[in-house]
Order: structure tokens, then sequence, then C-alpha cells
């Protein structure tokens, strides 16, 4: 009944409210979730994921267990794909999160990225920023994840118990400093000996992703990969 529903009225809906691209603007057309084709070939993808020692992975060296580390796609200064992370985090557009989710991790899954992978663990937000926001921005793309690799989403072990103002215009010592000891970790012997995958929007300094990644520091035989939407280019 549902698919019905949609077959017969999906059209004259879009009539009077278009779906359009994400990135350009341009109405969607049959077939296209949220980025339209020309945008979606377009995107500025790191590929990193095909490197050994790519630059994200090698951003976390010597800070904790790392298996491996990749961004989906670069954030450059004057790039009309910032409107993806900008819709995502102040839009209101949660579902752009899942629906990227779901992109990078079916480019992602042949190559064995998530191999192994006990767990998803989305970088959590304050609770204050999430009331305000109405959601978290990295759950949605864990969740995105998760329905293309079937890994489950933890979104109770690790908690943002400190406030912390925005990232954004802190300079690097700033944003080390901003972040340090914000996060809690809640019912360690869940995950002893498990490998994580830590997932958030995206990556500047890696100080919120290190940041959450400390909190496993006592526990034993933990393995910690770290996926994100973008990554800042240098």
């Amino acid at each position: 009944m549902k698919n019905t529903v949609k077959y017969w009225f999906g059209p004259l809906f879009h009539l009077f409210f278009p779906r359009c691209c994400a990135v350009c603007g341009a109405s969607l057309i049959e077939g296209e979730d949220t980025i339209c084709t020309r945008c979606n070939i377009d995107m500025p993808r790191t590929n990193y994921h095909k490197m050994k020692d790519n630059p994200v992975e090698r951003m976390f060296w010597g800070k904790f267990p790392l298996e491996r580390a990749t961004s989906y796609f670069f954030y450059r200064k004057g790039s009309d794909f910032r409107r993806i992370l900008h819709q995502l985090k102040y839009g209101g557009r949660k579902e752009l999160g899942a629906v990227m989710g779901r992109c990078m991790a079916a480019e992602l899954l042949p190559t064995g990225f998530f191999e192994d992978v006990d767990v998803v663990i989305p970088v959590p937000l304050h609770p204050r920023k999430q009331r305000a926001r109405g959601y978290n921005q990295s759950e949605w793309i864990a969740r995105g994840v998760f329905q293309v690799t079937g890994i489950p989403v933890d979104t109770s072990s690790v908690i943002r118990e400190k406030h912390t103002n925005t990232q954004t215009r802190k300079s690097i010592y700033e944003r080390w400093e901003n972040v340090e000891g914000i996060f809690k970790l809640r019912h360690p012997e869940r995950l002893v000996g498990k490998h994580i995958l830590i997932v958030d929007d995206v990556l500047t300094t890696g100080a919120t992703t290190t940041a959450c990644a400390d909190v496993f520091r006592e526990i034993g035989g933990i393995r910690i990969s770290v996926l994100t939407l973008a990554v800042a280019e240098a």
C-alpha cells in the first residue's frame, strides 16, 4: 500500500516540492538521491582508503593504536561540496548524513576497509548541543554505514560530558586544548578486544577524534579505525 501511494502521489509531491541536489541545487531526476549524477562524478574524493600510510592515517600515528583511517572527500575553501556539511550540521538535514554514510560505505566495502570492525562509534555531541540541533550528525552518518555494512552502531559507550565552544576559527593549539578530557567512557568491559570504528563528519586537525580515541586507552586489546565524511585540505 505504501509503495502504491508513493507511486501515484510521489511525482505530484515533487512537482510542488522538487528534490534538489545538495551541492549544486539542480533538480534531481528519477534514480538520483540527494546529489545529482554530475556532482557525484565531480566530488573531490580522497581515495585515501586505497593508500597505505595515507595522510589521514599519518595524522594519528603515535596517538592511539590505529588500524586504518580515511576520509571520503576533501573539504576545500570555496568548494560547493562544503554545502553538504553545512546542510548536515546547520540546515537540519539529518537524512543527508545517512545518505552520505551509505554512499561512502558502499564505495569502501569492496576494498576491505570494514574488515574485522566490530562496532561503529560516532563522535558524540554534548547533550546541550544535541538538543539545540535536534540530532547528532555523526550518528546519522554512522547509521548510513550500518545500513550498508550491518556493523552495529554504539551511541552509549562514549559520552561528551564537557560542553565546548565550536572549533571553527581556533588555532591548532586552541583546538587541542578545547577538546582535552571532554569525553567519558562507560561500560569499558563491553569493548575489550574489540575493533572499533570512530565516525565523524569532518576532520581538520584530528584533535576531536584523538580525544575520543583517548578514552579507550586502558582497554585491553582495543583496535581503532577512523572514518570521516570529509577532511580539510591543507
